[in-house]
């Protein structure tokens, strides 16, 4: 227990030292926080790992074909499995992306799939991350600066090594690069809430990270500017930047985070964009219940990993549930994210939930209701003391990477970020929310 405490505290004061922080604005106010570290790991062993890594890998594939075919041919439209509507009235549909190929027809190249372990031993995906998925740095770094303090705990326990992340994220890099260039990775800047996360992936994968005015287009070709303001070309940008803000020429005009006609240049071919333009329509919570149909659809396969049971008040019998059984159910606004605009139905008042109906009837498009799953709780240490509170896990799937048969490589990482509620009542672990990490541990054996 004592050396458990230890290695929590240990960890957490090198963290400081090391700048590791999370940064949240609430009420306008930009805040830096540390994301906390408890010492107690996560474990799944060897045969749950293939499992799920079988079943991420599947996932990802299929969300890829989706993205490829809603902005192309269209079939899974034509052919009656997702509703025209769900697609063209989602906020991450992109119209300017019609028609537009993306380098090796990849869109999702960094995938955060968040998922949950039932009591029963089930896991479930609650939701598919495609735009600019963040966390994995954090249990990189803090795995660094446990081997610091406890040089032998990996080795000891026959833990998977999980320093193969920037491998794998460089592979894929160079091989959506081409050769054309540099690789780069683009931040907003230090008071975006993930901004350790970009330049420690950039120091990392011997990426040039760069900042608002560091590039610019000439001709269709994206160069790198910097601080000399030497020219030099970029082949590939892995971008932090939500999609709106990426080209003040293409989209939101006020934007000055993005490189003006980068767009352009993205549909010629001349530069890779990781993640892709428009991968929203593709993360969308409402297109979430869709995503086991498309692996049949697609990859004409059983899906190995299921979602929680999902509702959608846009078919006559799933509306009427919703409505009868809402008391019980958790309500999800499909345009928000993290961890805002989830309702618990059991918390709210009878007043509170007639509001919440009428919306379901007046929107049927933003909602969709889920069962609550009695997920599995996680000891962590609270001050000096073990205590249980519910956790997730974010998996990070990698697209694009080198393979034998030429195809883009589809891999995930043997680690992933495990967060944790420290609210005993909570079942909303995001850190935007003040949740905590802990590591993962994927055993070998």
């Amino acid at each position: 227990m004592q050396t458990l405490i230890e290695s929590r505290d240990s960890v957490n004061n090198w963290m400081e030292r090391y700048g590791v922080r999370f940064g949240v604005y609430k009420n306008g106010i930009f805040n830096e926080q540390i994301f906390p570290f408890d010492s107690i790991p996560r474990t799944i062993s060897h045969k749950d790992w293939q499992m799920l890594e079988a079943g991420l890998i599947q996932r990802v594939k299929a969300l890829n074909a989706f993205l490829w075919d809603i902005y192309h041919e269209k079939n899974i439209i034509k052919d009656g499995v997702v509703p025209e509507e769900f697609v063209y009235a989602s906020k991450g549909y992109m119209p300017e992306c019609e028609s537009v190929d993306p380098t090796c027809k990849v869109y999702s190249h960094i995938s955060g799939i968040d998922l949950v372990e039932g009591k029963d031993g089930n896991w479930f995906i609650l939701e598919d991350n495609l735009r600019i998925p963040s966390g994995a740095s954090y249990p990189l770094i803090a795995r660094e600066i446990t081997r610091k303090v406890s040089p032998t705990t990996f080795i000891d326990n026959s833990v998977a090594d999980n320093r193969g992340y920037a491998d794998i994220l460089k592979d894929m890099m160079d091989n959506m690069n081409g050769g054309r260039g540099i690789n780069v990775i683009l931040t907003p800047g230090r008071y975006n809430s993930a901004f350790f996360e970009h330049s420690y992936l950039a120091e990392k994968t011997g990426a040039v990270l760069a900042f608002p005015g560091d590039m610019m287009v000439e001709d269709d070709i994206v160069y790198y500017t910097g601080l000399y303001k030497e020219k030099v070309r970029v082949g590939a940008i892995y971008r932090r930047v939500s999609d709106e803000y990426m080209d003040p020429m293409a989209f939101e005009a006020s934007s000055l985070l993005g490189v003006p006609n980068l767009f352009q240049a993205y549909k010629k071919g001349t530069v890779a964009v990781i993640n892709g333009f428009g991968n929203g329509v593709a993360d969308d919570k409402g297109i979430y219940y869709f995503v086991p149909k498309m692996v049949k659809y697609y990859l004409n396969e059983e899906p190995i990993l299921h979602n929680a049971p999902t509702y959608l008040p846009y078919y006559k019998e799933d509306y009427d549930y919703i409505l009868a059984n809402i008391s019980k159910l958790v309500i999800k606004d499909v345009s928000e994210a993290g961890g805002y605009g989830v309702v618990f139905g059991r918390d709210l008042t009878p007043e509170k939930l007639e509001e919440l109906k009428n919306l379901i009837v007046e929107q049927p498009r933003r909602w969709i209701a889920q069962e609550v799953i009695d997920f599995k709780d996680l000891e962590i240490l609270e001050g000096e003391t073990k205590v249980w509170r519910k956790a997730d896990l974010r998996a990070f799937v990698v697209t694009g990477g080198r393979s034998e048969d030429g195809t883009p490589a589809v891999k995930v990482w043997k680690s992933g970020l495990t967060r944790f509620s420290r609210n005993p009542n909570s079942f909303v672990v995001n850190s935007s929310q003040g949740g905590g990490f802990k590591d993962t541990w994927v055993m070998n054996k």
